[in-house]
């Protein structure tokens, strides 16, 4: 299934009968594949069924992309076996590392953008396209503190990168606030000069202030979408840029109710806003 320019839905298993019987015209779904990449049993056998009535986009988390070696043999294998079977409109992860001589950690980590790092990661990228018999597109990350050492802007170096690997992009405009507000930038500014055209995906979520410093902001996936996050993606939106869009939530996660009521505003700003644009 292709996916048109609605807005969809970040799936959780607690919701699995809520989603097969709702009808909302352009639904689609998000899934991280590592929680799916099995031989069989009910998670699979869930996946299947949503597989069959919604488009789906598969958002990885662990491919480690930006590390210095090529991403894991078997892990690209189990994951193009899992795409194989539900043929999802979308493939993505994201623009960090997770892994280094052979040991894995559980975050997203960040990394000087520097003329290495971006061979490093054109290479990764092809390889893995080629593996997957997909195109990847990369979202852009969350800042906590200011690295130095960068050979290029984010936005210029993201643009670099899909002019030599043939990748696409997906835009987390949550991402771009709490690191906007993190680092001191200018969020707009951002989003202006972020190659748009490229864009496949746009993702929305909350974020909350850290326990110890109020005055960082975590891209947390647990709070309800901030005000100032809906007015930088209307200003996307009304660039014309109408993308598929999705809920995100992670933690503290609501009643599908809730979900589908904030996808309704993201859909009725992209059917107003998007199309009048």
């Amino acid at each position: 299934m292709s996916l048109s320019p609605a807005a969809g839905i970040g799936f959780k298993p607690q919701h699995f009968d809520d989603v097969m019987r709702c009808h909302a015209d352009g639904l689609w779904l998000e899934v991280h594949p590592e929680n799916y990449m099995v031989d069989g049993g009910p998670r699979l056998a869930m996946l299947d069924a949503l597989a069959e009535r919604f488009p789906l986009s598969l958002h990885g988390v662990s491919l480690s992309l930006a590390a210095a070696a090529l991403p894991d043999a078997v892990h690209l294998q189990r994951l193009r076996r899992l795409i194989d079977r539900v043929q999802p409109a979308l493939v993505s992860e994201h623009m960090a590392w997770s892994t280094w001589a052979g040991r894995y950690v559980p975050d997203l980590l960040p990394f000087p953008r520097t003329h290495e790092a971006l061979a490093h990661l054109v290479r990764n990228v092809v390889h893995t396209q080629e593996r997957l018999g997909r195109r990847v597109s990369l979202e852009n990350p969350s800042h906590y503190l200011v690295l130095d050492g960068h050979d290029w802007s984010e936005t210029d170096f993201l643009a670099e990168l899909v002019r030599r690997s043939g990748c696409g992009l997906l835009l987390d405009i949550n991402n771009v606030y709490v690191s906007s507000h993190n680092l001191g930038a200018d969020p707009v500014a951002y989003l202006d000069a972020f190659p748009l055209r490229a864009v496949t995906e746009i993702h929305l979520a909350g974020h909350a202030a850290d326990d110890t410093d109020p005055t960082l902001l975590i891209d947390s996936h647990d709070a309800p979408i901030m005000d100032a996050v809906w007015s930088l993606y209307r200003h996307v939106v009304s660039r014309g840029t109408s993308l598929p869009t999705l809920i995100e939530r992670d933690g503290d996660v609501p009643a599908f109710a809730n979900l589908l009521a904030e996808r309704g505003r993201a859909q009725t700003l992209l059917e107003t806003v998007g199309m009048a644009a």
